[in-house]
């Protein structure tokens, strides 16, 4: 789905949130290639109108008819002296398709604060990955997979992305194939060891995955 933001009432609060609104960076690539932080979501909406976003569905559902069934929101519990405090936690990704994507997520007393807020931190998360066909069984020098394998973790979750030729797909977890779709990945492969059904733990070591493909060289022949 797509996010637009109004952004004609900004008023800038950071330096780069400046430049931007007066124009003088036009290109999101200019904010990667100097490693500039952001920290206003309105840069994103200004620089990527067509960015779109998802949910990652990282909570369980409770009682006779829902349980086991999955959910958007994670929900937790903490007993106060005025009683029992609910929290929900929620993931959301957004991604250009064309190489662009970004995790991030939120908490608050109520499922849609929670989500905004998930998609304003996603929005400040993003990172430019290495799209391109590294598989030795197309070697169609498109930009449908990733140019090598690479492996990522966190906690005791490994993922270890393979490329893959065209039209196979994205062979991996159904919560890792929305990341890969809105980076602009059409087919890989995978493997994973550890805990993989903590969905948390598991979009961590992905997005690990792919911020080595960003930052790993390759020797030139």
């Amino acid at each position: 789905m797509r996010r637009n933001n109004d952004i004609s009432n900004w008023i800038p609060k950071t330096r780069l949130g400046r430049l931007v609104k007066a124009g003088k960076i036009k290109d999101i690539n200019d904010i990667f290639d100097k490693g500039l932080t952001i920290k206003e979501e309105e840069i994103i909406d200004t620089l990527i109108p067509d960015l779109e976003s998802d949910l990652i569905l990282i909570g369980r559902g409770k009682g006779k008819f829902g349980r086991g069934q999955k959910r958007a929101f994670k929900q937790t519990q903490k007993k106060t002296e005025d009683g029992t405090k609910l929290t929900f936690r929620a993931m959301a990704v957004v991604g250009n398709k064309k190489g662009v994507v970004g995790i991030g997520s939120g908490r608050s007393g109520e499922t849609v604060p929670s989500r905004e807020k998930a998609f304003r931190d996603a929005k400040k998360n993003l990172i430019k990955i290495k799209v391109g066909c590294g598989s030795w069984e197309c070697g169609c020098g498109g930009e449908h997979s990733i140019p090598f394998s690479i492996e990522g973790k966190s906690g005791s979750v490994r993922l270890k992305l393979i490329p893959a030729p065209k039209g196979v797909g994205l062979c991996v977890h159904e919560e890792c194939q929305k990341v890969l779709r809105l980076a602009g990945i059409k087919d890989i492969w995978s493997q994973t060891k550890g805990a993989t059904n903590t969905t948390i733990n598991l979009i961590n070591a992905l997005m690990d995955a792919l911020k080595k493909l960003s930052t790993t060289r390759v020797m030139s022949k």
